[in-house]
């Protein structure tokens, strides 16, 4: 069933026992200046430090009770090599991010928008017809309203510096709660 962006099925147009959320890593997880840095330990990871917070492993733990948890990250597979075992989590799908490939029955989108909506169909297509949630700290003003309209989508867009924080969480589980 089209629902007006390309022949993607409308989200929540699929049962599932849960709807899926799709989590960013970098400035949702990982943090760039989180306010409370004595709650984030540091890891190296090659070149990389990744800030972590034992509270994300019990917020995620929490969620995942109530959602299916997706990677929806640049890290791809490689969030559960580095990233997953840090936080106390079973090894999650992933959205193929940088290997999508447009299809000519897509939501259309100008040349020069391409970079900041490149998760964006790639979850449409994931979530096939699914309710769902995405959290990032990138959603672009483009994805916000196309998803508006439909209320098998919620978009919870975190601030970079800070990462997810206890009110997402609690926006999350009424949303879900909402809708039985």
């Amino acid at each position: 069933m089209a629902w007006g962006i390309g022949a993607i099925p409308r989200p929540g147009s699929r049962p599932s026992a849960k709807p899926v959320l799709y989590l960013d890593i970098d400035g949702v997880l990982n943090p760039e200046a989180p306010s409370r840095p004595d709650e984030f330990a540091e890891h190296r990871i090659g070149r990389l430090t990744v800030r972590l917070s034992s509270r994300h492993r019990e917020w995620l733990a929490e969620l995942s009770e109530r959602y299916e948890l997706v990677w929806a990250s640049t890290w791809e597979e490689h969030a559960n090599t580095y990233i997953a075992p840090l936080l106390g989590l079973p090894a999650l799908p992933y959205v193929a991010i940088t290997a999508y490939r447009y299809r000519p029955d897509d939501p259309p989108l100008p040349v020069t928008q391409l970079p900041q909506m490149r998760k964006w169909t790639p979850i449409l297509r994931h979530a096939d017809g699914r309710r769902f949630a995405w959290i990032d700290d990138i959603i672009p003003l483009r994805a916000r309203r196309q998803a508006l309209p439909h209320r098998g989508i919620l978009l919870v867009p975190t601030r970079p510096a800070d990462g997810l924080e206890r009110r997402h969480v609690d926006r999350l589980l009424n949303w879900r709660a909402a809708r039985g």
